[in-house]
């Protein structure tokens, strides 16, 4: 009977570093975006049990449903996949397949988004060199 009981639980940790992993992100990136340290992350996923508050965060964080975490199954999304690929009208052949974008046009964007964001990082390091100068002088 304890056998059954430990098998059905669900280990939260070990699902919430699996979401992660496929989601491309590190543990660093989690920590920084619940605002908490990547040792506390890691231990989040050594934990088989999470507080629902908790989970929520979490999965606020990685971008699903807590439910999707809670319900968790890597055999059945990898069966899911198997079988979708498999039975694709295409028969798992990417000939013809057509681009819905323009991938210079991304190109540009993010390389538009890059400038803002540096251009803000300088306006703010500068701003720090004016505080620091202000201090200085008597």
């Amino acid at each position: 009977m304890e056998t059954s009981e430990k098998t059905n639980r669900t280990h939260l940790g070990r699902k919430i570093s699996r979401i992660r992993e496929l989601r491309g992100m590190k543990q660093e990136a989690l920590a920084t975006e619940l605002g908490i340290s990547q040792q506390a992350i890691s231990k989040l996923e050594q934990s088989e049990e999470i507080e629902d508050s908790t989970l929520e965060k979490i999965a606020k964080a990685l971008g699903v449903p807590a439910d999707s975490i809670r319900n968790f199954d890597e055999e059945k999304m990898i069966y899911n996949i198997q079988n979708n690929y498999e039975n694709s009208n295409n028969s798992g052949s990417i000939i013809g397949y057509q681009v819905t974008f323009n991938p210079l046009e991304k190109v540009i964007e993010l390389y538009e988004e890059n400038k803002k964001l540096y251009e803000k990082l300088l306006a703010s390091e500068r701003e720090k060199v004016e505080i620091l100068r202000g201090k200085l002088r008597p």
